[in-house]
């Protein structure tokens, strides 16, 4: 009978520390990786509704942050508390920074598409005539820009053509939809293309490029 109680009480102590070592883990943000360049690593973080993630270490890299999802989300860093309400699409840019607490206050899991860039720009960005937000500012619409980036908003609707147009930088494509050739959320490296455009179907295309400079 001892025998009983003492492995039953033994079963019991594993099951509590189980629990325990789940509840750390789920207080992590599930991080899947999906690209990783030598300008830039790109995964997608999914945090949990409720649960705060403890970055005791900061983000030693600037990134650019793509919102999956609807949500809020709060903040916390050096004694400050910042809400946070974004859209499916928002983007943000994020520079470097020390500890922080994030945490996901809506009812929900959300996703965040996470650009982090390697290093320093490699110099002057080069320069075309041919530039999309320029020939094309019907399809093509700077969400932002700095010293590291360009972010472009592209919209094309249903059967709609672009106008002909070049990229220089190497770029991610985030896809915010189903469309030809690509599903919503699908994530790309695209490279220096000169060409023109066309949604061949019936429903609008859009996308989020992330230019690196």
């Amino acid at each position: 009978m001892n025998c009983l109680m003492q492995c039953t009480r033994l079963v019991g102590l594993f099951a509590l520390v189980g629990v325990s070592v789940l509840a750390q883990d789920l207080s992590a943000p599930a991080i899947a990786p999906r690209l990783d360049t030598a300008q830039a690593r790109v995964i997608v973080a999914t945090l949990q509704q409720r649960t705060p993630a403890v970055a005791k270490n900061g983000h030693a890299t600037n990134r650019v942050l793509i919102y999956l999802d609807d949500g809020v989300m709060t903040r916390k860093e050096g004694g400050q508390s910042t809400r946070i309400e974004f859209r499916r699409g928002d983007v943000r840019w994020r520079p470097a920074s020390g500890a922080y607490v994030a945490e996901n206050i809506s009812d929900h899991p959300i996703r965040i598409l996470e650009i982090d860039l390697k290093g320093p720009p490699a110099g002057k960005a080069p320069v075309t005539p041919l530039d999309p937000a320029t020939v094309d500012p019907r399809h093509y619409k700077v969400e932002f820009e700095n010293e590291h980036v360009r972010v472009l908003r592209i919209h094309y609707g249903a059967h709609e053509k672009g106008e002909p147009h070049e990229h220089i930088l190497n770029r991610v494509v985030v896809y915010l939809n189903d469309q030809p050739g690509a599903k919503a959320d699908d994530v790309r490296m695209a490279g220096a293309a000169k060409h023109a455009e066309e949604n061949v179907s019936g429903q609008p295309a859009d996308r989020i490029a992330v230019e690196l400079k």
